[in-house]
């Protein structure tokens, strides 16, 4: 049966609503009607650029994986949710037998069927389906807007709390006030950081992130003419440093550092506010290759650590907290 419009990427900047047969599942999947999906920055790389990285778009395929929905059909052995319950929906199904899924890492199974990730279609359609373990049924205090912010949200909490192991009381600085950056504040926040600091250089972004979760903001100095990108992010972050105290060690340091941008200035400037012995965590995704001073690196003995998605617990960790 065709009623399942479906918003599909044909190519670079061409794109269109089609019909696509309405899925159908097996024993251990839900079909989902879809109510709200948001627009990932990574759907806009596909849908400007054809690509991100290795992942290349060869033939045409459904945008989004940000999702929830309502259930309309489930599976001959489907025991968790049941038809005409709200869900927010895991967009990975990973196969559950590799090294990596056993660890408890599936982010980095190599087999993951990932939504919008080519070749495999995502849930800006009227129905998708998904195997029933990935469908989380939303309480009444959530609304499906929510539901279909809990794939961002875990990722900042994979970045913030899984590999940043951020504890209470201690301090944060995020680079990047797009949705994932405001995010991993919110979640930094909510774990206690006695300190968050936003830095952007679009200052309608710095205010609302100091309403939303910022403790306090930074907006970088311009650039100067024939200044290199390393010059810049020396003087970025002695202005940084100097403008909100930052000291490399002690009560004032930054214990943990998040790129939300994947600028390279925002990278250099990154590594040299983080404190000595302090954690740094690559969210972002910019131009695969960086100049980083290794010097800074090695001597402050930094942990540069490379964040994927989501992790295994991150869903759960969010369905506890609602």
């Amino acid at each position: 049966m065709s009623d399942n419009p479906s918003f599909v990427l044909k190519g670079v900047l061409d794109v269109e609503i089609q019909q696509k047969p309405i899925p159908e599942i097996d024993p251990n999947e839900v079909l989902v009607q879809v109510k709200k999906t948001g627009i990932c920055g990574s759907d806009v790389h596909f849908l400007v650029h054809g690509r991100i990285g290795d992942f290349v778009v060869e033939k045409p395929m459904v945008l989004g994986h940000e999702a929830a929905g309502v259930v309309s059909k489930v599976g001959s052995r489907v025991t968790n949710v049941k038809v005409g319950d709200r869900v927010a929906m895991e967009p990975g199904a990973t196969c559950r037998k590799c090294e990596a899924c056993k660890e408890g890492r599936y982010q980095l199974c190599p087999d993951v069927i990932f939504a919008a990730t080519p070749p495999t279609d995502g849930t800006l359609a009227r129905y998708y389906r998904l195997p029933s373990d990935l469908a989380y049924p939303l309480p009444p205090n959530l609304s499906l807007e929510d539901g279909a912010m809990m794939e961002p949200l875990s990722v900042a909490v994979h970045a913030v709390s899984n590999l940043g192991a951020l504890r209470s009381n201690q301090s944060v600085a995020v680079f990047g006030c797009g949705p994932v950056g405001l995010l991993c504040m919110a979640v930094a926040k909510a774990l206690g950081a006695s300190r968050v600091i936003a830095v952007d250089i679009v200052p309608s972004r710095l205010e609302f992130a100091k309403a939303y979760a910022a403790t306090d903001i930074f907006l970088p100095p311009p650039m100067e003419k024939d200044e290199s990108r390393v010059e810049f992010s020396m003087r970025n972050a002695q202005a940084m440093k100097e403008k909100l105290g930052i000291a490399d060690r002690g009560p004032q340091a930054i214990d943990l550092v998040l790129d939300a941008s994947g600028a390279e200035v925002s990278i250099q400037t990154g590594i040299r506010i983080v404190k000595s012995g302090g954690t740094y965590v690559q969210v972002g995704m910019g131009n695969p290759n960086v100049n980083i001073d290794m010097f800074v690196v090695i001597c402050k003995e930094l942990v540069i650590k490379g964040s994927f998605r989501y992790g295994v617990s991150s869903f759960f960790t969010l369905g506890s907290i609602a």
